[in-house]
């Protein structure tokens, strides 16, 4: 059995409306990073950023240098962030014009010593301060370090700065995001104060950008927004989502009470039930943790739980009492079905599960 019936259909006119959303919560002024790692969250990272350049877009943002090395190629000529570059990366993030997110010391003075070898002066980096979140950053105790450093070297020059928050979609942390964007001014301040307003400033994800407008500074990094989902059902409310994952029925079969289903025979039928087997399983990106009525797709507008464990290649969905047929279209997630909806139990977020499908999966464009 193939994937060939089993599809990603990545909609722009969903992008182009989510661009529009983003932007009606910004000033007009307001710059807007595009954030296309992950394979633009699971999607295609080439047609994605090239549709948001069209669309606009000041910035673009990736993960590692090597998925911004592959958007140069293609042809993106707009400033690309790399969040998380390595010192082995350095010779690629000056030779394709990547501007590296500058976290730690260990980076900077390896950066610092690298473009000295080269003569380089002013390259352009962003730096990283560590507002709470606690994974990657400076600390606010550390501004003077920073500022000796390249001032010392003079190789490179402060085009950005940011921080990332740690709950801007939840309600009950607004105290603390707050906490966040103080120490955030902080730090903007004391280099604003060395440099002057030579760089932008950017601390708002999407769910920043929804709930706390007093934070937009320069630029705004819109990432999961893009794509059609928020962190609460107010910001899903307004977004469309983009990724759909569909397939076929490719068998149905009649099982008697008492029969089970799939591995280990962890779903047994407490009466005759109707199950359709499915192309995609857990190589495919629909995890193991879905199985056993933890997740529903949508077949002929009728919502019908997974049954069983998830398969390699394969899994099973009980559609008893659901009028359908074997080669019938089934959405697994998507506009008409939201990730969030196809979580039943929510058992985790968006973004892991529109992440997860796999490059076997066909990507197909619609217009």
């Amino acid at each position: 059995m193939t994937t060939k019936e089993t599809r990603l259909i990545i909609d722009l006119k969903a992008l182009a409306e989510n661009y529009k959303t983003v932007k009606s919560q910004l000033k007009p002024e307001t710059k807007i990073m595009g954030v296309v790692k992950a394979f633009a969250y699971g999607t295609d990272s080439e047609i994605i950023a090239h549709k948001l350049v069209d669309y606009g877009v000041d910035y673009l943002a990736v993960a590692y240098t090597e998925e911004g090395v592959r958007l140069r190629n293609s042809g993106i000529q707009t400033p690309i962030l790399v969040f998380y570059p390595q010192i082995e990366e350095l010779s690629n993030l000056i030779d394709y014009r990547l501007t590296p997110s500058v976290y730690s010391f260990n980076f900077l003075i390896g950066l610092n010593k690298h473009l000295n070898e080269l003569e380089t002066i002013d390259f352009p980096i962003h730096l990283k301060i560590n507002t709470g979140l606690n994974r990657l950053g400076f600390d606010l105790d550390e501004l003077d370090e920073i500022y000796e450093e390249i001032q010392t070297n003079k190789r490179v020059k402060l085009s950005g700065l940011f921080s990332h928050l740690a709950a801007s979609g939840t309600a009950s942390q607004v105290d603390f995001t707050k906490q966040q964007i103080e120490k955030f001014q902080i730090a903007r301040q004391f280099f604003i104060h060395k440099f002057g307003e030579t760089f932008v400033s950017h601390l708002c994800n999407s769910s920043g950008i929804f709930n706390y407008p007093e934070a937009e500074f320069d630029m705004v990094r819109a990432g999961i927004a893009l794509y059609g989902y928020g962190n609460n059902e107010a910001e899903n409310a307004q977004l469309i989502p983009v990724s759909n994952l569909k397939t076929v029925i490719a068998q149905l079969r009649t099982i008697q009470k008492g029969e089970s289903v799939g591995y280990e025979r962890m779903f047994k039928t407490e009466k005759e039930a109707k199950i359709a087997t499915l192309p995609l399983g857990y190589t495919d990106g629909i995890a193991r943790q879905f199985g056993n009525g933890k997740a529903e797709i949508l077949v002929n507008g009728h919502k019908a739980p997974i049954v069983g464990n998830v398969c390699m290649d394969t899994l099973m969905v009980d559609v008893t009492g659901i009028d359908c047929q074997e080669g019938d279209d089934v959405t697994i997630f998507g506009k008409e079905h939201s990730a969030v909806s196809f979580d039943k139990f929510q058992q985790t977020i968006p973004y892991e599960i529109i992440t997860r499908i796999s490059q076997r999966v066909t990507r197909v464009i619609e217009i």
